[in-house]
């Protein structure tokens, strides 16, 4: 476990592949303590400006976090965002997190013409308009904001959506069951207000998921949702096409 100062491979590179091998060849779990920049300079024979960089890095990546005066230390492993048709509730209980959900505005609006286009819908006709934050296991992780179809669901704005699953009770009370729907998933900049709302600074890197979904070829959900970037990565299976 040393630098190769031939290599071409830059040294903050190489220290970031040694740091992720020691770090789980030693054991090391979620909040667990790592050596100090100066520490580390010394062990590999690397400039502190060095060795910042690679710690910079590995925080940005979401791997490591520090704590003024105290240090850096192992973050939690990232959440695989579900690229299922699946509510965030399920999605955390499967993965055994806590689900948590705190509303921010409820209402119900005329959609606007490209909420009614989503959604099937003329413009004008009224939407519920959902906004809330979503936890785990009490932590920050994505503000969703849904609309659905005023008459889908008569009422829905008089039930209370905390701390339960949206789907669920479309499911319960509507008898509305998702079969099938369309994820469109980007990488952005968190703006002030979602910043606020998830903990982070304004311009952080976040998720911005659009999904709509479908339930017996209808649609009633049209959700807009921004995702902590440092807390979600993408995992997909894949498959070779025939022929390539």
């Amino acid at each position: 476990m040393t630098i190769d100062p031939a290599s071409p491979v830059p040294k903050y590179s190489q220290l970031r592949e040694l740091l992720m091998d020691w770090i789980a060849d030693a054991g090391l779990t979620v909040d667990d303590i790592i050596p100090s920049e100066r520490e580390l300079g010394t062990t590999y024979g690397l400039s502190r400006m060095t060795v910042r960089q690679t710690v910079d890095q590995l925080v940005s990546e979401g791997k490591l976090y520090r704590v003024p005066g105290k240090g850096t230390f192992v973050a939690r492993p990232k959440i695989e965002m579900s690229l299922a048709l699946a509510s965030f509730t399920e999605d955390m209980r499967a993965r055994g997190y806590q689900p948590g959900a705190r509303d921010i505005a409820r209402r119900v609006v005329p959609a606007s013409g490209h909420t009614a286009k989503h959604l099937g819908i003329p413009p004008g006709a009224e939407v519920h308009q959902i906004e809330r934050l979503r936890t785990a296991d009490g932590e920050p992780m994505a503000v969703e904001r849904t609309n659905v179809p005023a008459s889908l669901v008569p009422g829905l704005d008089a039930r209370g959506l905390s701390e339960c699953s949206l789907y669920e009770v479309l499911e319960q009370e509507y008898g509305i069951v998702f079969d099938s729907g369309e994820q469109t998933i980007e990488a952005t900049l968190c703006d002030p207000v979602d910043a606020r709302l998830l903990g982070l600074p304004p311009g952080s890197p976040v998720l911005a998921m659009r999904r709509i979904s479908l339930s017996n070829g209808t649609r009633v959900e049209f959700a807009v949702s921004t995702y902590r970037a440092d807390r979600y990565q993408l995992h997909s299976h894949l498959d070779r096409y025939p022929g390539r």
